[in-house]
């Protein structure tokens, strides 16, 4: 994913302290241009910020086209809860919850109104049917202070 940012140590701050993503290249001197490069578990960059078009910007409006929003894929459910309590231990707000049986999904937005989906998928074979097919029950609002119970047991 590659994101356009109105401030890039902003944008930076947030997917490296609030996701857990990790600083591959940051800035001019190792990028080579205002951008940054960011990484989960050792892999190139998965999320790249620039300011190239965008400095000092604001989102669009609602109703324009654009980023919908992208998917973060936790391991589990306790990594999704300790991604959960960081998000809200940084005063950032969830847009809301989802459970549709195969996955457990929180949703929010970045500093520069990209919405953003953290979630984690349950074992395959609980959303597959005989054949591997997938079925998904009916979408349902959870309670993140369940999700954030588990770390109690953690």
């Amino acid at each position: 994913m590659h994101l356009k940012v109105a401030d890039l140590r902003r944008a930076t701050d947030f997917y490296r302290d609030v996701l857990g993503f990790d600083i591959v290249l940051y800035g001019p001197d190792e990028v080579g241009f205002d951008a940054a490069w960011l990484s989960a578990g050792g892999y190139h960059h998965h999320v790249a910020l620039n300011t190239f078009e965008s400095e000092g910007a604001t989102p669009p409006p609602p109703g324009h086209t654009g980023l919908y929003h992208f998917a973060v894929l936790y391991p589990d459910r306790l990594e999704l809860a300790k991604a959960v309590k960081r998000v809200l231990d940084h005063g950032h707000s969830l847009g809301g919850t989802q459970d549709d049986g195969a996955s457990v999904s929180v949703f929010l937005s970045d500093p520069d109104g990209n919405g953003l989906e953290l979630y984690y998928d349950r074992p395959r074979e609980r959303w597959t049917d005989e054949r591997g097919k997938p079925f998904f029950e009916r979408p349902r609002r959870f309670d993140p202070d369940d999700l954030l119970e588990d770390l109690g047991s953690a």
